[in-house]
């Protein structure tokens, strides 16, 4: 209950926050694209036009894969291949953890409900609900969720960038994964927990994660709801 100037009263909707935790089982690879710092800047500089021409630089696919990563746990590095390969596995036994993107999720889910047309546009379900990663450790992230189940591994693929030039990437790629998410929604709006549930379901099949994900013409990064808790 709120007052006005004129001490009239005015009714204030409560908002019923509600939360559910979600466990997502990929069903197919997810390819991790994180941008690392080489790229960052080597795009400021373009944007800048402060770049030169010179001789492209031979390819590290260690460091590539590496980068490629979204690190929970903090990122090794080494000025050569073979050294940040030994870290890389160090890092693992040392219980390395990796995330991606939570908004990922969240907007696969709504591009899954508009492809199936079960929503008019994909703005209507912006404010219904939110999601955040579930760690291992119990806390949730508003950043990223985290990728769980087992460990990455590096997977080359050629891709077409440009006008055509074909290019070789070195990139991440979780096999068998899941995921556990908070997700949450306002109980007393017009979207249901079990619409929202279905569109997570239908997100992961129409658009996934990652890339080369269906709604990118792929089949990687699709998941699957598992069980709501």
């Amino acid at each position: 209950m709120a007052t006005t100037k004129k001490d009239e009263a005015i009714h204030i909707t409560p908002i019923m926050k509600e939360r559910v935790k979600i466990r997502l089982i990929g069903t197919t690879p997810l390819i991790s694209h994180a941008w690392d710092e080489k790229a960052k800047r080597m795009m400021f500089e373009k944007q800048q036009k402060s770049t030169t021409t010179k001789a492209k630089e031979p390819k590290k696919p260690v460091h590539d894969f590496v980068n490629s990563l979204y690190w929970l746990t903090e990122k090794p590095t080494a000025n050569t291949e073979d050294e940040l390969a030994e870290k890389f596995d160090e890092a693992i036994k040392n219980g390395a953890r990796f995330g991606f993107p939570a908004n990922s999720i969240k907007m696969a889910a709504n591009a899954g409900a508009f492809r199936l047309g079960w929503v008019k546009n994909r703005m209507g379900l912006r404010g219904s609900y939110f999601v955040r990663g579930i760690m291992s450790d119990g806390t949730t992230n508003n950043n990223f969720i985290e990728i769980s189940g087992c460990t990455p591994v590096m997977r080359e693929d050629m891709v077409r960038v440009g006008m055509g030039t074909a290019d070789i990437r070195y990139r991440g790629e979780f096999t068998n994964w899941y995921t556990d998410i908070e997700v949450e929604y306002n109980a007393s709006g017009e979207v249901t927990l079990e619409q929202i549930v279905n569109c997570l379901n239908a997100g992961g099949y129409a658009a996934g994660i990652g890339e080369w994900r269906p709604e990118r013409d792929g089949f990687c990064g699709m998941f699957e709801v598992a069980h709501v808790e």
